[in-house]
Order: structure tokens, then sequence, then C-alpha cells
């Protein structure tokens, strides 16, 4: 009797091994199914709240993303540099610590030096020629140079745009600024422009603008007439110049090893979504400063299209400091650029 029940047993366990075994390579592969169509999150960083022109551009590539991956890869978005300040965040892309972002352009002239030409005072006639500049060979060799110093692969452009000089008192030509305290960017070129044009260049940290301009510290500032608005700046200025002297423009760029990570049919995608995303984002831009500019008359501040000649006339010392550092070739391009 001991026998047969030990028999009995000995054939349970070798049947429940048996059948462990074959349950075993069924739950592989579905665990190997289940792992084919896990869902890739994407962090990407943004510098600005939910809703704001670069949030637009963002959830249109989010949007595109899922569905030609058939939401195989999606966008979780990070507002208001939440994960790091701009070139902090093109430092964790580069490392493979942070995915993507769509950001402005502005730190990645401490890497590749022609990225600061976009400080360069009137190097652009308008907006058809700077986004033209960018979606050809130009900004397609600058997008190159970028990925080859950092690992951050630049995917479009999109942008802050043009930018205008809020102040208490028209400006109409470059003699309406001499002496006025202009508050710049911590930026030597933009120190040197408005220099240039006669006033009294005032870096400060963006923190302290609105409270610079309430006291009286600063006379006036440049920044998106977006920006103005959203920032309140209207509250303590009565007039904005469209000087429109800079223009910004605003990555949509993914860490290399975030890219490299995925299938060649996953990184198709991801450069079709960014084509989809960035004419989105630019007319985001373009509809907001124009809401903006409506905003702004509303509040009685009165916006003014000032001689640009006069300002341009005062740049040819700024061209010869700038223009070697930069790269003299770069700029002739883009000044020749035909769009």
């Amino acid at each position: 009797m001991k026998k047969l029940v030990k028999g009995t047993t000995l054939a349970a366990v070798l049947a429940m091994t048996l059948a462990g075994c074959g349950g075993g390579a069924e739950t592989q592969s579905a665990n190997a199914d289940a792992s084919e169509k896990k869902q890739i999150v994407l962090d990407l960083s943004i510098p600005e709240p939910e809703g704001a022109k670069f949030d637009v551009a963002a959830k249109a590539f989010k949007d595109e993303l899922e569905e030609l991956t058939d939401d195989q890869l999606t966008v979780k978005i990070h507002y208001n540099n939440s994960l790091g300040g701009e070139r902090e965040v093109f430092e964790l892309m580069g490392m493979g610590s942070l995915d993507m972002a769509v950001q402005s352009a502005g730190p990645m002239g401490n890497w590749v030096s022609e990225f600061n030409m976009f400080d360069l005072p009137f190097l652009f006639d308008n907006l058809e020629h700077a986004r033209a500049v960018l979606d050809g060979e130009i900004g397609d060799e600058l997008a190159q140079k970028f990925e080859t110093e950092t690992n951050v692969k630049v995917l479009g452009w999109v942008e802050n745009g043009f930018v205008a000089t809020s102040s208490n008192k028209p400006i109409n030509s470059v003699e309406d600024v001499k002496g006025l305290k202009v508050r710049v960017q911590e930026n030597e070129l933009q120190i040197d422009a408005w220099k240039a044009y006669g006033a009294d260049a005032t870096p400060m940290a963006w923190t302290e603008v609105f409270t610079g301009l309430q006291q009286g510290v600063i006379d006036g500032h440049s920044n998106s007439l977006a920006t103005i608005q959203t920032s309140k700046i209207f509250e303590v200025q009565s007039h904005v110049a469209l000087l429109g002297d800079r223009y910004s423009p605003g990555p949509i760029s993914i860490s290399k090893k975030t890219f490299d990570s995925l299938t060649p049919e996953q990184q198709e995608a991801v450069i079709k979504a960014a084509e989809h995303a960035e004419p989105i984002g630019r007319q985001a831009n373009d509809d907001k400063i124009n809401a903006a500019a409506d905003f702004l008359k509303e509040q009685g501040l009165e916006l003014t299209e000032p001689d640009k000649e006069s300002f341009k006339a005062k740049t040819d010392s700024v061209y010869k400091k700038w223009a070697p550092k930069i790269g003299e070739e770069m700029i002739e391009k883009v000044k020749n650029f035909k769009y």
C-alpha cells in the first residue's frame, strides 16, 4: 500500500512538473508578447505652463506619435522647467537622463558658437526668412553640429519668435532709447547691442524684471508680446515698440541615447511626429502673439512700429566684434539666404 501511494505521489509530481514546464513556456511566450506591447513613455520638458505655445507643440507631437505607433510610444509633458532650467535640460538629455524637450535655443551657443547668431541684431529680415533658414541646409548643419557636441538630436524647430521692447514712453527711432535703462539677459552680445543703440544695457535675472520695472530700476525690457501679457508687464509699462531686433527659435529635441534605443520604425514615427508638430507649434506662437497684441491694446498700452533702419545703422560695431567669434561664413550664409 505504501509503495502504491509512493508511486502515485511520484507520478503526480512528475505530472505537475511536466505541466509546469509546459505552462512556463506558455507564460514566457505571453510575457514576451506583453513586453513587446508595453507602452514606452518619453519624458518631455517645457519651460512654460500648460496651454502655452510650447505645450501646443508638445501635445501635437504626443498625439501624432501615439497615432503612428498605435499607442506603443507616448509622451509625459513636464511643465515650468520642473525638471531643470533650459541649459540643464540640454545637459540631462545629453547624458541620457531625460528623453525630450521643447524649449528655447538660448543655451545652445554654450556648445556650438554659431547658435549665438540668434542674438545678433536684425540678422533676419522677417519671420519667413528665419523659418526658411532653419528649415533648410543651414538648420540641418546647426542641428548636426549640436548633436555631435551634445548627443542631443534636433527633430524640428518651433519658436519664441521676434521680441518687442516695452517702456514707459514711445520708441519711434533709436534716438528714443538713448540713456534708457533696458533690461537684457545676462548675455554679452545683447549687452553690446543695446549699448550700440545708446541705451544703458542692464543685465538682470528674469525673476527680478517685474519688480525692477515697477520700482524704476529699469525703464524697459525686450520679450515676446505673449510673455509681456502672461507676465503682466502691462501693469507696469505703457508702451511697446515692435522692434523685432532678435529672433528666438525653439528646438524640438530628443536625447540621442533615447532615440538610438528605439526600433527603426519607432524612430521614423518620432521624426514624423516632430514634422507634424512643427507647423502647429509655429501657428500657436503666431496666434498667441496676435492675441497678446489685442489684449495689450485693450489694457491701454500703445503699440508702435519704430524706424528699424535707425537701429540697424548702429550695429556695425556689434557685428565687427561678434562675427569672428560666431563664424563669419555662417552669418553671411544666413544674410544671403534666398527664401
